[in-house]
């Protein structure tokens, strides 16, 4: 937690940074803790833990910005600290876009508490987190003659931060993560050796799902055995929730304010126009009680509002920062986005591939890239081919290509199996007519 003696502290260097030479200035405080337990055949193989604490100042000068870090919070020592942060930004070029946010713009406390610190995270008992390691590793340990190896990690962490600036902002945030994670490696045919992995995570360790995680991952790779590739051709495409995010990844950073000033954004003066189907509607939810990823403000210090992204494949909102704003000349709204809702549908993964003659299910990514000017990508996948309902072969080594519009437009199904755990809500998805390269 963030002492009311640092709080002060901040607020003292706050004003020390006026008293010599800034125009305005910002200052957080950050401290948090985080532990790992990586096991292998559910002995311990590596075990992390690490705690820090920091001072963050951004300062103006003169028209001029710079940013500096110190974890040394004594008063004295952060005396000199400041008077040269302040003589280093002199240096710096003239910057007119970079001030601080308009302070009407700014969260003025008064909601609930968003509940997303465990208040038991202090007492959990180390033994009880290797335990939990332990445990999923033995769910696969054994299980098939072909395993090679089963990794396994318990990992947990605690944050909080306290922010003030200048013109009028204070804030704090607090929070604390856990999470189990098993990858399982087995031999194939010939000299292949798949493996794959699962994991669950929860901001309380009560509601950590701490059964299955092992299990699933021997699952994951098993069915991996014999992977091939299929003909190239068009298919219908249907994506797991576990990588379903990765092709939203492109149409967010598209409508980024650096990506937009840059003009490296294939969405571009896209604002108001349809760029994905009809059923390709995301919201911005900031306020969930005990989500991931929920915040009353962004790291601006700008209160998070609920917000249309998408609405029926037409872009309603780019995220834009003061000083990108600024520097383009249009109004910001918030820097990046907090919890990320699609629009669900009515049936789960099995649902959505039984309903498929002839297609594919990708199960993972590997590699590629996608182009943030044109929207074109090529990703190499993994997974299996969809015959009449049901799936058949393993696959691998095959590339999935095309163009991020005209692929939202071909959005033909959502599932509704998103993970609740992630602050990107993204449920399993069908798009039509799809290109794939492999034989």
């Amino acid at each position: 937690m963030i002492s009311n003696e640092n709080k002060k502290l901040a607020q003292w260097a706050m004003d020390y940074a006026l008293k010599n030479g800034c125009q305005a200035a910002k200052v957080s405080l950050y401290s948090g803790s985080n532990t790992s337990f990586e096991l292998r055949d559910a002995q311990m193989d590596k075990l992390q833990q690490a705690s820090e604490s920091r001072m963050s100042l951004f300062l103006y000068v003169d028209g001029r910005y710079g940013t500096y870090s110190t974890n040394r919070l004594d008063k004295k020592e952060l005396e000199s600290f400041i008077r040269n942060g302040v003589e280093s930004t002199r240096y710096l070029a003239e910057d007119e876009a970079r001030v601080l946010p308009d302070a009407s713009r700014y969260y003025k406390g008064g909601k609930p508490d968003l509940q997303l610190l465990d208040p038991q995270f202090s007492a959990v008992n180390p033994d009880n987190k290797v335990a939990l390691a332990q445990a999923i590793a033995e769910e696969a340990l054994g299980k098939d003659p072909r395993i090679i190896s089963v990794e396994s990690s318990y990992g947990d962490g605690d944050g909080f931060s306290y922010q003030i600036t200048s013109n009028g902002f204070e804030g704090e945030t607090q929070q604390s993560w856990y999470s189990l994670s098993a990858s399982v490696a087995v031999k194939g045919e010939g000299e292949a050796r798949p493996s794959s992995y699962w994991y669950e995570s929860s901001l309380y360790l009560d509601k950590l799902v701490k059964e299955g995680v092992g299990q699933k991952a021997l699952e994951r790779t098993l069915q991996k055995i014999g992977q091939k590739k299929t003909k190239s051709g068009r298919y219908t495409m249907v994506v797991d929730p576990m990588n379903s995010g990765q092709l939203l990844r492109p149409m967010l950073s598209a409508i980024f304010g650096s990506a937009l000033q840059q003009k490296n954004s294939f969405l571009l003066d896209k604002l108001g126009q349809k760029v994905g189907s009809d059923k390709f509607t995301l919201l911005d939810e900031p306020h969930l009680i005990g989500a991931s990823g929920a915040r009353y403000f962004d790291s601006e210090g700008v209160a998070t509002e609920r917000r249309s992204v998408f609405d029926k494949g037409v872009l309603k909102t780019y995220y834009i920062d003061t000083y990108n704003a600024k520097k383009m000349d249009v109004d910001p709204t918030v820097a990046n986005p907090s919890i990320l809702v699609m629009q669900l549908g009515n049936k789960d993964l099995n649902g959505l591939i039984s309903d498929v003659a002839h297609g594919i299910l990708v199960t993972g990514f590997n590699g590629g890239n996608s182009n943030s000017s044109t929207g074109d990508f090529s990703y190499g996948i993994e997974g299996f081919l969809i015959e009449k309902g049901k799936l058949t072969l393993p696959l691998s080594e095959m590339n999935v290509t095309g163009n991020m519009i005209t692929l939202w437009n071909s959005l033909a199904e959502t599932g509704n199996d998103p993970r609740l755990n992630s602050s990107w809500r993204i449920p399993s998805l069908v798009f039509e007519g799809v290109d794939f390269s492999g034989l």
